[in-house]
C-alpha cells in the first residue's frame, strides 16, 4: 500500500525520485537524514514529519495544514540560536502513533499554505538544514538511500487518515489486539458492528440466525437496496459483506448463539449482547460472567402512549470485578409489554442505543475518560435525561 501511495502520487513520487529518504507509517509521511545543526553547532541528522491527507486510498490530496513535526534535538542556526523561522513548541506528548515519535513542533507558513506534499517537505527541510550545509557543502537529505517498505500491519484496507489528522493514532492503538463479539445484529446490534468497524480492533464476530428482511431496513445503518432486501441473506452476511470492504477482521456467523456454541464467546476480549429476549440474553451474560469475560448489554424499552412513543434505551454492563448489579438489571422473563417487539420503526433510538453501549466500551478500553465509572446506564426519552447508575467502588 505504501509504495502505491507513493507511485501514483506526483508530489511523494518526486520526493523519492529526488532522493529524500521518505517513508509512509500509518497516516503519516517521514522525511529521513535531514542535517541540522544543535545548539552547540554540532551536525545532527533528525526525521520531519507530517500528517497525510489523502484524496483517495492511492493519492496525496493538499496538506490540510502548514505545520510539520520534527524528531531529534531543536535546529539552530550557526550561532547556535534557534530557528526562530520554523521553530514553534515542544510538545509533552512525545508519540503521534506506534512507531513515530516526535521532539518538536515546527511552524512555517506561506501566505497561501502549501500546495503539495512536495512544496511542504522541501521548504522545512531547506529551513532546518541549511545552517548545518553551510558549515559543510557535502551535506545532503537527498541520500536516495532504499527506505524498506514494512509489512502492512494494520486491519484496514486503507490507511486511517482521521486519527493521525486528529492526532489520537496513540489513543487509537489501544484497541489493537482485541476480539469483539456482536450477539444480534437487529436495529442496535448492525449500528454497533458500523461504529466497531472502525476501530483498530483485531477481530470483530458478528453472531445472528435472522435472514436481512424488508423491515431490517429501516433501522440499519446504511441504505438497503430493493435487490439486497430480495435477497433474503442471512444478516451477519449482509452486514459483514458490507464492513468488510473497509476491516479485514470481520468473521460473519450466521446462526444463533446457543448452549450448544456458548464456547465460542471465550477467547473474545468483549462481548456486546443486543439480543430482544430475555430469556436469551440472561443466558447469554450468566456465561461470560462465569467465564470472566466483560460485556455490554443493550435494550430499548418503548410503548406508544396517547398516540406518541415513549421509554427508555439502557446500556448495562458486567466485568469480571462489576456483576453484583446484574441480578437487578437482567432478568430471564420475557416481557410482552413492550411494542419495540412489533418493529417500530425507530432507527433514531438503535443508533443512540449503540452509541452509549460503544462509548462505554471505549471508557473500559480506556480511550474515554470515566469519572462516572457507571455500569447502568438509561436514557430516558420523554425527560432526555441520562441516568447513571452501579458506579463502581
Amino acid at each position: 500500500m505504501s509504495q502505491q501511495l507513493i507511485n501514483h502520487s506526483p508530489d511523494l513520487k518526486r520526493l523519492r525520485d529526488e532522493g529524500y529518504e521518505i517513508e509512509l507509517c500509518g497516516g503519516y509521511l517521514l522525511i529521513h537524514h535531514v542535517p541540522y545543526l544543535n545548539n552547540k553547532k554540532e551536525i545532527n541528522f533528525g526525521t520531519l514529519i507530517c500528517v497525510l491527507t489523502l484524496s483517495n486510498n492511492t493519492t496525496t490530496g493538499k496538506p490540510h495544514d502548514h505545520i510539520i513535526y520534527f524528531k531529534g534535538e531543536i535546529p539552530c542556526d550557526n550561532e547556535g540560536n534557534t530557528i526562530s523561522a520554523i521553530y514553534h513548541s515542544s510538545p509533552v506528548a512525545k508519540e503521534l502513533s506506534k512507531g513515530v515519535a516526535i521532539d518538536h513542533l515546527f511552524s512555517n507558513k506561506p501566505v497561501a499554505g502549501y500546495p503539495d506534499y512536495y512544496e511542504k517537505v522541501k521548504r522545512y527541510a531547506d529551513l532546518t538544514s541549511a545552517p548545518a550545509k553551510y558549515l559543510n557543502d557535502s551535506l545532503t537529505e537527498k541520500t536516495f538511500r532504499a527506505i524498506a517498505a514494512k509489512d502492512d500491519e494494520s486491519v484496514f484496507y486503507y490507511i486511517d487518515t482521521n486519527s493521525s489528522r486528529a492526532n489520537i493514532d496513540r489513543i487509537n492503538s489501544k484497541f489493537n489486539g482485541q476480539k469483539i463479539a456482536i450477539v444480534g445484529l437487529g436495529g442496535t446490534g448492525a449500528y454497533i458492528l458500523d461504529l466497531v468497524s472502525k476501530t483498530p480492533v483485531l477481530e470483530i464476530h458478528p453472531f445472528d440466525g435472522d435472514v436481512f428482511q424488508q423491515h431490517n431496513a429501516f433501522r440499519s445503518p446504511g441504505a438497503a437496496s430493493l435487490e439486497d432486501v430480495d435477497k433474503n441473506t442471512k444478516k451477519a452476511d449482509y452486514f459483514a459483506a458490507i464492513y468488510s470492504k473497509m476491516h479485514k477482521g470481520i468473521s460473519p456467523h450466521s446462526y444463533y448463539v446457543t448452549d450448544d456454541n456458548l464456547c465460542e464467546l471465550d477467547n473474545m476480549s468483549y462481548v456486546f449482547i443486543c439480543v430482544d429476549k430475555n430469556s436469551v440474553r440472561k443466558r447469554i451474560a450468566d456465561y461470560l460472567v462465569k467465564k470472566g469475560i466483560t460485556f455490554i448489554d443493550v435494550g430499548l424499552g418503548v410503548n406508544v402512549v396517547d398516540d406518541k412513543i415513549n421509554g427508555a434505551i439502557r446500556v448495562t454492563t458486567g466485568t469480571p470485578t462489576k456483576n453484583d448489579h446484574l441480578h437487578n438489571r437482567i432478568f430471564s422473563g420475557d416481557n410482552e409489554n413492550n411494542d419495540y417487539t412489533t418493529n417500530i420503526q425507530i432507527a433514531d433510538l438503535n443508533l443512540l442505543n449503540a452509541g452509549l453501549a460503544v462509548i462505554k466500551w471505549k471508557k473500559i478500553s480506556d480511550f474515554y475518560a470515566d469519572l462516572e465509572r457507571e455500569h447502568h446506564c438509561s436514557y430516558s426519552i420523554s425527560v432526555s435525561k441520562i441516568f447513571n447508575e452501579d458506579a463502581a467502588a
